[in-house]
């Protein structure tokens, strides 16, 4: 079965950046994707970006496009958000989930795995 940890969530000023990480484990990562969601007080959980294990597609929401960069590290079979250009809107609770599959949907419907989140907090 698949563990998934997220870290590197904190308190930031906008315009700032984070970095946040999803360490993946339980068994060996082929075809699969990883994504990255977030759920503010108030509102539904919504996707931030997502990438293709053993590929390069690397889909993005329109409201982070140019200030977060989603990567992978194979070798330690981790996935990264580097968020920069923070915005108050950005202040959630960012998670990161997996899928077995060629796909890499930006619906969270279709994920299997789920981490338990980290928070991320931007003030004004």
């Amino acid at each position: 079965q698949v563990q998934l940890v997220e870290s590197g969530g904190g308190l930031v000023q906008a315009g700032g950046s984070l970095r946040l990480s999803c360490a993946a484990s339980g068994r060996t990562f082929v075809n699969c994707a990883i994504g990255w969601f977030r759920q503010a007080p108030g509102k539904e959980r919504e996707f931030v970006a997502a990438v293709a294990w053993g590929g390069s597609r690397t889909p993005y929401a329109d409201s982070v496009k140019g200030r977060f960069t989603i990567s992978r590290d194979n070798a330690k079979n981790t996935v990264f958000l580097q968020m920069n250009s923070l915005k108050p809107e950005d202040t959630a609770v960012y998670y990161c989930a997996l899928r077995f599959g060629l796909l890499v949907p930006t619906t969270g419907d279709l994920y299997n795995y789920w981490g338990q989140g980290t928070q991320v907090t931007v003030s004004s």
